[in-house]
């Protein structure tokens, strides 16, 4: 008996340790193209059925100030996803123009599959194929990577659903007790959007494929969104950008019709994905993996659809800008929220610190765990936005509090705009344009008077000057090898443009009476 007792004490206490020590399980949920604006969480009136999400927001934390930081090319997804893995900034980024000069070689060592298989993690990864860093991606142990953008089981976003759980599944009957990183990525809801045929039924949506005819209105569509335009008001500087005139079902065509059936196309993909987390949330409840394991939801971007006479992603307007970001987890106070003034490059440098792990040198991201544990609110103060995907210097953005500029240089020197929000009174970004009463009479949403672009007001005129200040001031400090026309040239060498492709190379519609 007194033998006994004492090794019964040493196994308890040992138990304990164990119990104490595990490490946290990690699941990553990135989507392709979807606004923040598509889902309850953030705009309540939408109509997207998303009760997983919810689920995770309602149990977790949702930030409202995530972003990405931008691109250099119109595959705003290859950036992105560099990001992410690498916790790099744009212009640091091992397939930035300048990488040479800007990105150390070891970076590729210190990728998040690199640094998680050397913690001991069982490694995982499922996502569309291309537009993204392949050698990151190949560093996962497991990779069932393949574009599903159908509307069927094996052709959507199930495909992606499956690999998790067939991967769950073997990791139960092994009896494998490692922690576990999972990139659980989809194809959608990105285009071409083939949702299932029940659930384009539900949203009043059908897979228009027919160039020569406008889809029919249907009242079970998703309404016109509230900053929906005919046309943008001048030239994104992209010309013949595939968003913006090629999608399949869109085109170059921004009328009611299209752009509420395109909603619609949207709000079945994202109901889709929805079902497949549930899934996956209801196989790791199930397993007993839930409350030690931090999930993440997040897109790659967001996505204009009719916003701002836009279509796609190549723009810094917040419905593109920012991105969907909840997290749930050990030690996350449930239904909290967060303004963060995060980046999708902070990710890296969060899970290291989530799970115990040195955050590696070359990770420029800033852990928000900070934000997570509500310690702080933010992680930083300021926050800089880029697109260079088109004519040169392109777009740049800046924002601080509430206050955000975006500077269009584009079209050598055709278009030169300026606009200046107070995202407080003008969450919107509502321009002069979504007043006229043809587009109100349309969307049912008529704006203030004092909502509009604020850059030519000279009552503004002192925070315009410091908002450019600062844009300057971000532009250097990260290396953007740019120069607006209104900025001094610091003497840089833009790097060697390349040739625009001429194909589809026509200037998009631009806003008019409707």
């Amino acid at each position: 008996m007194k033998l006994f007792l004492p090794c019964l004490l040493f196994l308890f206490t040992a138990a304990l340790t164990y119990g104490a020590e595990k490490k946290p399980n990690i699941l990553f949920i990135i989507v392709d193209d979807q606004s923040p604006l598509d889902l309850k969480i953030y705009r309540p009136e939408s109509r997207a059925h998303t009760p997983n999400i919810d689920r995770l927001a309602k149990e977790g934390m949702t930030f409202d100030g995530a972003y990405q930081m931008g691109s250099f090319s119109g595959a705003v997804c290859t950036p992105s996803r560099h990001m992410v893995m690498c916790g790099r900034t744009v212009w640091h980024l091992p397939n930035a123009p300048k990488s040479k000069e800007t990105c150390p070689p070891e970076v590729i060592d210190n990728v998040m599959a690199a640094v998680f298989n050397r913690a001991g993690y069982d490694t995982m990864r499922t996502c569309k194929k291309g537009n993204s860093y392949a050698g990151a991606n190949e560093q996962f142990t497991v990779v069932h990577d393949a574009t599903k953008r159908g509307g069927t089981a094996e052709t959507g976003s199930a495909w992606h659903g499956e690999r998790v759980l067939d991967y769950l599944k073997e990791r139960e009957a092994s009896k494998d007790e490692d922690p576990f990183l999972i990139y659980f990525g989809f194809s959608h809801p990105h285009d071409t959007r083939d949702g299932t045929p029940e659930l384009l039924s539900k949203y009043g949506a059908t897979n228009h494929m027919d160039k020569s005819v406008l889809p029919v209105e249907h009242e079970k569509q998703p309404a016109l969104p509230g900053n929906w335009l005919p046309g943008h008001p001048f030239h994104h500087g992209h010309p013949g950008l595939r968003d913006e005139v090629s999608v399949s079902g869109v085109w170059e065509n921004r009328d009611p019709g299209t752009i509420r059936n395109e909603l619609g196309r949207e709000y079945a993909c994202n109901e889709y994905i929805d079902q497949q987390i549930g899934k996956v949330l209801a196989k790791l409840e199930a397993m007993g993996e839930l409350d030690n394991t931090y999930i993440f939801y997040t897109s790659d971007h967001g996505m204009a659809i009719g916003r701002h006479g836009l279509q796609g992603k190549q723009n810094l307007y917040e419905h593109t800008w920012r991105v969907p970001f909840v997290v749930k987890g050990p030690g996350i106070e449930a239904g909290s929220r967060a303004q963060g003034n995060t980046y999708l490059l902070d990710v890296l440098a969060t899970m290291c610190d989530l799970a115990g792990e040195e955050i590696p040198a070359t990770s420029e991201g800033k852990s928000f765990k900070p934000v997570l544990m509500g310690e702080k609110e933010t992680v930083r103060d300021v926050l800089y936005g880029v697109y260079n995907g088109g004519t040169k210097p392109g777009m740049r953005s800046v924002r601080k509090g509430d206050w955000k500029l975006i500077k269009y240089d584009v079209l050598d020197g055709e278009v030169r705009e300026t606009q200046l929000f107070n995202l407080a009174e003008n969450p919107g970004e509502y321009l002069e344009q979504h007043q006229d009463p043809a587009v109100t009479a349309l969307t049912g949403v008529k704006p203030e008077t004092h909502q509009v672009n604020l850059a030519t007001d000279p009552k503004y005129a002192e925070k315009l000057a410091e908002m450019e200040s600062l844009l300057l001031s971000e532009m250097r400090r990260l290396n953007d090898p740019w120069r607006l026309w209104n900025q001094p040239d610091d003497g840089l060498t833009p790097p060697a443009k390349r040739k625009q492709k001429k194909k589809n190379a026509k200037k998009p519609k631009e806003s008019k009476k409707v």
